[in-house]
């Protein structure tokens, strides 16, 4: 780790880049596949994602305006490297490039090869390699587009003077838009009318169906990105998700990528926007606070619950409230570390909580990474019905303590106390039944199910991938289904039990240097599943680097390492600095083994000496 500037260009670290390969093919090029060696003479950034993960859609949006800006010297290959066995499949990427607005190349890895022949240990990382061909940068997490535009920056200059730039067309070839009336929708409700709201996620618009699920009655919002109150014809959304129906008739919008609680008034058609700033929040900042001046992180899902609106803050794996009595907003639960951790509110772990239901007594959500179905007490307390952890999921039923679910997105309260889960990886409606504590199948041969809509005897299914609201008959009898279960396909980290150095690797970028005015500048959180994994080196510290006692009759688990640095401008001269912050959380699954190794680094960015 360096406090300074990084060296000249001159004597920039780089290594030659290995060829990116997967076998599911390239998306968005007209069909051609490509090599490195098609793309000499451009600034390539590899960007490794998977389409479950909210940083990595978080990255997406943080690319968009360099990607715009040098779009004659870059090329962004998305390298899509999935977690969950339902992202493996060819079209599930085909249809998430497309829900996500990407538009550059991407290469569909489902056997993580690229992953492997760069050592990548975190969703998403990004990868900057030089027009020779040379691994000059690598980043993981979230905040590091600047330094990336510095250092695209300082290639250009340096490549042109060489002759070894080449500007020009990139090779993307966007795809042909899909006559839909719905396109990838989030959510819907039922409004008092009867008629359908539904969150029209890709074409950033609400939709209001009548009471068929099909037929349009009107379109709430311009299409485009944007953050614009007004009324239907003028507002603008980016990603709508979750929708809450308010006692008094409106409706609160998650409005995802704005980062932003908005309100749609049915009646008049207009929407204003409640909370959030239109960016996002980081750690360090406000949790609570006036709603308009306080930042949010892509909620993604909302509830009217206990007097309150209850956020799923998926972006930091927390649960907010919105208080319509004074316009405030605060956190209610989560620490912002992902994992899965039951207790008090403010001990409580999340891991990307995507769907609420109130009831009386309950609000349920599902917490999409750690493939679960949780809930919060009156008092505050987070209880753990279904799921085990991040990197265990598939589709069993039975008994809620080996049951499995593949990333849910959407829960929903039954007259009977039972909730239902839409089981968006597995494309199925499950059940679980408080009272029995089994897990059922209600449903199967969805498409990527996200959210459904209690209607009578009827429950309403948004099946997000194919477009379109599904009515259902509440089934009287589960459905039989084989069961499966899975790991993630990340192969685990060999380490030697006993002494394991862990390293977080940080170069603060070009012109700029660690913040240390207020104290420390960096901070590293580090925990295991399970707790006995770690004898010593567990908890928060200040270094990056750290010393970690591993337990000899423990023979795998999963390091939790979270790490932070903030780096400001170096100018003496500027009074106030221009300053970001770096952060990012690993989910490091390890086996020990004697020949294991005895130093673990991960990169928040830099090179690995």
């Amino acid at each position: 780790m360096s406090e300074s500037s990084p060296p000249p260009t001159t004597r920039r670290a780089r290594v030659r880049a290995p060829e990116p390969t997967g076998t599911g093919g390239w998306l968005n090029t007209g069909g051609r596949q490509y090599a490195l060696a098609d793309l000499r003479g451009r600034i390539v950034i590899l960007d490794f994602w998977t389409f479950c993960c909210i940083n990595c859609l978080h990255v997406l949006d943080e690319l968009r305006e360099l990607e715009e800006k040098h779009r004659d010297t870059v090329v962004i290959i998305g390298v899509h490297s999935p977690k969950f066995v339902h992202e493996a499949e060819h079209q599930a990427v085909v249809d998430a490039v497309e829900r996500y607005g990407v538009e550059h190349p991407v290469l569909d890895d489902p056997d993580l090869a690229t992953w492997k022949q760069y050592a990548v240990r975190a969703w998403p990382t990004l990868v900057v390699i030089d027009p020779e061909g040379y691994v000059v940068a690598q980043h993981a997490g979230e905040g590091h587009a600047h330094a990336i535009e510095r250092l695209v920056e300082e290639l250009e200059a340096e490549h042109a003077a060489k002759g070894t730039l080449r500007r020009g067309d990139g090779p993307y070839v966007p795809p042909e838009p899909e006559p839909t009336t719905l396109r990838f929708p989030g959510k819907a409700l039922l409004l008092p009318s009867g008629n359908f709201l539904v969150s029209d996620t890709t074409r950033h618009q609400l939709v209001e169906l009548a009471a068929d699920g099909e037929t349009v009655v009107r379109r709430i919002g311009q299409g485009g990105r944007g953050l614009t109150d007004g009324p239907a014809d003028r507002a603008r959304f980016q990603e709508p998700q979750g929708l809450a129906l308010l006692p008094d008739g409106t409706v609160v919008v998650a409005d995802t990528v704005n980062h932003a609680l908005r309100l749609f008034e049915p009646e008049s058609g207009r929407t204003t926007t409640l909370a959030g700033t239109g960016h996002q929040w980081m750690q360090g900042e406000a949790t609570s606070g006036p709603g308009r001046e306080v930042k949010l992180s892509s909620p993604w899902d909302v509830a009217w619950w206990d007097g309150r609106v209850w956020i799923a803050m998926a972006g930091v794996h927390q649960l907010w409230a919105y208080d319509p009595a004074d316009g405030s907003v605060s956190v209610t639960a989560g620490t912002t570390n992902e994992g899965l951790v039951d207790g008090p509110g403010g001990e409580a772990w999340f891991a990307q909580p995507s769907g609420l239901a109130a009831t009386a007594e309950r609000l349920w959500l599902a917490d999409s990474e750690t493939s679960a179905l949780r809930w919060v007490d009156l008092e505050g307390r987070v209880h753990t019905a279904v799921g085990t952890g991040l990197f265990d999921f598939g589709h069993r039923d039975g008994d809620a303590g080996q049951a499995l679910l593949q990333h849910p997105l959407g829960v929903t309260a039954l007259p009977d106390g039972s909730v239902a889960v839409s089981d968006t990886y597995n494309h199925a409606l499950r059940r679980y039944d408080p009272a029995t504590g089994k897990v059922t199948t209600l449903a199967t041969d969805l498409r990527e199910p996200s959210d459904a809509v209690l209607v009578g005897e009827d429950i309403v299914v948004v099946e997000s991938a194919r477009h379109r609201l599904t009515r259902l008959r509440l089934p009287e009898e589960a459905v039989r289904v084989e069961a499966v279960a899975h790991r993630t396909q990340r192969a685990a980290t060999e380490v030697a039990p006993g002494s394991l150095k862990l390293d977080v690797i940080f170069e603060a970028p070009a012109g700029q240097k660690l913040d240390t005015r207020y104290g420390p500048s960096t901070r590293l959180l580090v925990s295991s599943t399970p707790p006995e994994l770690l004898l010593s080196g567990e908890g928060a510290g200040t270094g990056l680097s750290r010393a970690l006692e591993l337990n000899p009759a423990v023979p795998e688990g999963v390091l939790h390492v979270s790490a932070m640095a903030a780096s400001c401008d170096d100018d003496p001269a500027n009074e106030y600095p221009a300053c970001h912050v770096h952060q990012q959380d690993w989910g490091v699954p390890v086996r020990l083994a004697g020949s294991g190794a005895d130093r673990l680094p991960l990169v928040l960015a830099g090179l690995d000496a």
